[in-house]
């Protein structure tokens, strides 16, 4: 559980990366005598990564409390594997806007959009390590299961 709390945090970096290497390039660049971030739609863009960016923080911070407050690992597995689980998509997310942001520019390993065509690249090393997001979904859906079953258990008594 510690690895995908570790792979979280890793992947909300990428993704705050890709952030803001894609503002610092749509402030400055130029389409139809506009700067990029004067498009509505690049703002709204910026505006959705940021929610899921925000959103995986305070659920880093969340199970990070949790872990320092002594809750024993082996209690937090449905919480990690869903933290995981959305880090990779959050990752992967502001990835692809970032490259949607940069065009042509983040497709090629040189030139300004570089470091974002090198972490949508990097975005599967943390889709899989820790459990594959299928598999972690999987694993939260069989809890969802056994917990049921225990309150149905329980309610017929």
């Amino acid at each position: 559980n510690h690895e995908r709390l570790v792979i979280a945090c890793s992947a909300l970096r990428a993704a705050r990366t890709c952030y803001a290497e894609a503002l610092q390039w749509a402030l400055t660049r130029k389409t139809f005598g506009k700067t990029l971030m004067q498009h509505q739609m690049i703002r709204v863009k910026f505006s959705e990564m940021a929610l899921q960016m925000e959103a995986l923080q305070d659920s880093i911070e969340r199970v990070a409390f949790q872990f320092a407050s002594g809750v024993p690992d082996f209690k937090l597995g449905t919480e990690c594997s869903l933290l995981k689980v959305q880090a990779a998509r959050c990752f992967e997310y502001c990835a692809m806007e970032a490259s949607q942001i940069f065009g042509g520019s983040s497709i090629v390993k040189e030139g300004r959009g570089k470091i974002v065509e090198r972490l949508y690249r990097e975005v599967r090393t943390v889709a899989i390590p820790g459990g594959s997001i299928e598999v972690l979904i999987d694993q939260h859906g069989r809890e969802v299961l056994r917990k049921s079953k225990k309150v149905m258990k329980q309610s017929k008594i």
